[in-house]
Order: structure tokens, then sequence, then C-alpha cells
């Protein structure tokens, strides 16, 4: 009997070796960047909305909540009448019950204004047959401008190579108050790296929801500095687009090209894991189709956007990818104008019948004195484009007059 409970014993305690053993295994090593809500913790909306568009009569609203939710958006023509509700789209027949909220409408009026609300349901409890539900939220309600793509006008700020500096974004969007625009361009290094999610919501996102957010749409599109840090993976996941496209607004075809790093993929920091020699010839391959479309010949101008430019930022091997894949494809493609940053000293590059055929206009740095805000207005005759120091100074000025 001593012998058999010696054996049970043991039996036990290899079991329950096992276990702990298997905890361990299944332990992650690396810390949680995104924040771990506390269980007693209120419900709530952590920042948004914010809007996001790429101007096909649709918009996407975008917020995140801090616990895990089903949400969805009423909207409609009347601040009174938010008659319809739209919900994030379905992976697999399942609906979207988390905390990072993306909703689109679509089959929007063109030049029509909408009024719209977010709300989200807490889920408190998700188990395989039975899900409870807790408080429900909303924001309140907020309008936004469908912009009507056959639109004659077209206006839009560039910001570029914040740096984790986020009081930059009210300071420079200052200068241009009480101007309506169709949408905020931020041209790439508005973090210094990816850190987590604190720091995405803290110094964008919360800027840009206090500012204009709620009611005009960014287009954002990495820089170099996107692409590092250990969140650098999730970042996609708070936006709704944030790599390379193209669209038509009024009598623009806007074409955003995503440079990635400036870096050879081979160098030390990046350990093997990251390959944007193959990104960028996957652009130049689809910027080659692009030139080809009906949109992009039949625009009366056609504009590139682009955090590296095509010339004219150094010897570093992703910079001067960008200019052998790119500038001969944009030179074919007859491109009127590139807007750029990166650089971090801001100058107008007159085209160059030998180089590049168009003017590439690179916005500032970061420090005081460099900061820089890029106005451009677009009919269908010409292009104009200024360029302002934070102090609100003229340094920098382009006319593209129609061919």
């Amino acid at each position: 009997m001593k012998e058999n409970l010696l054996k049970e014993n043991r039996r036990s305690f290899l079991k329950g070796g096992l276990v702990l053993g298997g905890l361990a295994l299944l332990k992650p090593e690396r810390v949680i960047s995104g924040p771990v809500s506390d269980h007693f913790e209120d419900f709530k909306i952590v920042t948004g909305p914010y809007l996001q568009t790429n101007f096909g009569n649709s918009i996407s609203i975008l917020w995140i909540t801090n616990k895990d939710s089903s949400s969805w958006v009423e909207y409609g023509e009347s601040p009174d009448q938010l008659n319809k509700k739209a919900y994030g789209k379905s992976d697999l027949g399942l609906k979207p019950a988390g905390r990072l909220n993306c909703v689109k409408l679509e089959q929007l009026k063109p030049g029509a204004t909408y009024h719209y609300k977010i709300v989200s349901r807490e889920i408190k409890d998700f188990q395989p047959y039975k899900l409870t539900y807790g408080d429900t939220i909303s924001a309140t309600t907020e309008s936004f401008l469908n912009s009507d793509v056959a639109k004659d006008v077209v206006s839009f700020l560039m910001l570029n190579d914040i740096h984790d500096r986020p009081k930059s974004i009210a300071h420079l969007l200052d200068l241009d108050k009480g101007n309506k625009r169709d949408f905020i361009f931020f041209n790439g290094d508005v973090f210094d790296y990816q850190t987590d999610e604190k720091q995405i919501i803290d110094h964008m996102l919360q800027p840009c929801v206090d500012y204009f957010a709620k009611s005009t749409p960014f287009i954002y599109v990495r820089g170099n500095h996107e692409t590092r840090g250990k969140f650098a993976r999730d970042f996609a996941n708070y936006f709704d687009h944030v790599g390379y496209t193209a669209f038509t607004l009024g009598p623009v075809r806007f074409v955003i090209l995503d440079t990635g790093e400036d870096k050879l993929d081979s160098h030390p920091v990046y350990a093997g894991i990251v390959d944007f020699d193959q990104y960028r010839e996957e652009q130049a391959v689809w910027l080659e189709n692009e030139i080809n479309h009906k949109e992009f010949k039949k625009a009366a101008f056609r504009v590139v956007l682009m955090h590296i430019p095509p010339r004219y930022s150094g010897d570093e091997h992703g910079a001067v990818h960008c200019t052998e894949l790119f500038e001969p494809i944009m030179n074919r493609g007859k491109v009127d104008l590139v807007l750029s940053g990166h650089t971090h000293q801001y100058k107008v590059h007159q085209p160059d019948k030998k180089l590049n055929n168009y003017p590439i206009i690179i916005g500032g740095g970061p420090r005081d004195g460099s900061r820089t805000l890029t106005k451009i207005n677009v009919t269908n005759k010409q292009i104009q484009v200024s360029m302002v120091d934070d102090s609100g100074k003229e340094v920098g000025s382009y006319l593209v007059a129609k061919r």
C-alpha cells in the first residue's frame, strides 16, 4: 500500500510538473504593447471618431474602445434622423467584436452632408454558446461632407516628419485656420518608431480627433520611421489604409507610394525580417499599370505623394532604389507634381529634363524653425502650392499650369 501511495504521489508530481512546464512554454515572451484593461474599469471610448477615405463615395469611421465590443455607426442626412446603421466589415461571416473599430459607410451621395454617431456595446463575457453584453455607449453626433468626385476645385494640406511631437499638429494646422480642406495628408514619419498603442493615440490620433478628424478625413502613408520598432507590425490595424494606393478627386489623379525604409534590408537592426526591396519592386509594377489606366491618363493633373522623394534625398539604399524604380515610370507617365518629406530640409526642386521631368516639393523637419505646412489648391487649369514655415512665413511656392 505504501508503495502504491508513493507511485500515486510521483504521478501527481509529474502531472503537476508537466502542467507547469506547459504553461511556461505557452507563456508569451513579448510584452503586450496594447493597453490591458482593468476588469473593473468603466467601459469607454479611448479615442475617436476619426475619418479616412479614398473618395469613392464612401468614408471610413474609426474609433477605439478600452474593451471588446459590438460596434456600429448610426447615420443619416439629418442630425435628427440617424435612420441608417452600418457595421464593420465581416470576416468569414463574423462581425468584428474587438476594440479597434472601423466602419465604412458606402454608396453615399456626392456632395451631401452626413451626420453620424458611433455606438459600442461592451462584450463582458464571450462563451461558445453565450455572449454577455454590458453597457452601450455612444459619442456625440458629428458630421462630414462627402466630397463630389466630379468637383472642379480640390484643396488639401500636407504635414510630414513630425517625429513624435504631437503639439506640432495643432500648431501647423492653426496656420490654415478657417479654411475648409478636402483632406489632410500625413506624408510619413509622424513617429520616431512604433512602441505601443498609447503612442499612436497620444501622438497622432487624439490630436487629430481634437482638431479636425471628426469632420475632415485624413490620408496617411508610412515614412521609413513607421517601419521601425516592436509595434510596427500592429501599426496598420489603427488605420483604414496606410500603404500605396491611387484615387481620383476632381481634376486630380492622386498616386500614393509607400517608400519603405531607407536602409538596406540586410542592415543588422532589422535582423533579417524585412523585405522592402521586394515591396518597392511590387509597387513599381503596380505604378507601371497605373500610368496606363484611363483615370490616370485623362486626369487634368497627376500628383504623386511619397515620403522618400524620387531624387534629392542622399545616397542611402532606399532613396537610391526609389530613384531607380519610380523616376523612369513617373517620367513616362508625365507626372505633374511630387510631394515628399524625409530630408528635414524644405526645398522646391524644379523639373530637370535629364532627370525628373516634374517638380519635387519636399517639406521640412520636426524642429522649431524647420517645420512646414504645405497648402495645395488645384483647379482644372492649375496646381498652386504654397509652403509656410511654423511662423506662417512662405518659404516655397510653385505653380503647375495645365499642359
